[in-house]
């Protein structure tokens, strides 16, 4: 049975999280369009709809592993929460301070802390592993463009 209240906050949390990095960055996005960027650079319309759906993701396979009785699930949502930390930085790193090498080893972290929450949750509720691994894949991508944004730049 869903367990609506803590749901909703599970996305709220992921959601609120990419909405207060925006809020916080949203004056330095105009760096998108004035830097030399690699050939398969999606329109920047693309990433805010991209990550409000990784969001979501993020948050029902959070939802997912909190609802559980596992004795692991404190030290799985330890490294979600850890990871969500790491994504908030990140654009304020690339956008606000336009250090796109710290950004891309700061983003080398991140991916490994996504690695490691799959894993983990993996171990407590494989759906709510399968469900983080857009996100893997797009920072994957995000990984490409950022070392390619600072080689070209």
């Amino acid at each position: 049975m869903i367990k609506l209240k803590p749901l909703l906050s599970s996305i709220l949390i992921s959601l609120g999280t990419g909405i207060i990095a925006a809020l916080i960055t949203m004056s330095s996005m105009n760096l998108y369009e004035k830097i030399n960027l690699p050939t398969l650079s999606p329109p920047s319309v693309l990433f805010p709809i991209v990550w409000s759906i990784l969001y979501i993701l993020m948050g029902i396979s959070s939802y997912l592993i909190y609802i559980s009785d596992s004795p692991s699930r404190d030290s799985a949502l330890t490294i979600y929460f850890i990871q969500l930390f790491f994504n908030f930085v990140w654009p304020i790193i690339f956008f606000n301070f336009e250090n796109f090498l710290f950004a891309f080893i700061w983003l080398i972290i991140l991916w490994i802390l996504i690695l490691a929450m799959i894993v983990s949750f993996y171990k407590i509720n494989p759906l709510a592993s399968y469900l983080q691994i857009p996100y893997l894949l797009w920072v994957t991508f995000a990984g490409y463009l950022n070392l390619a944004i600072y080689l070209l730049n």
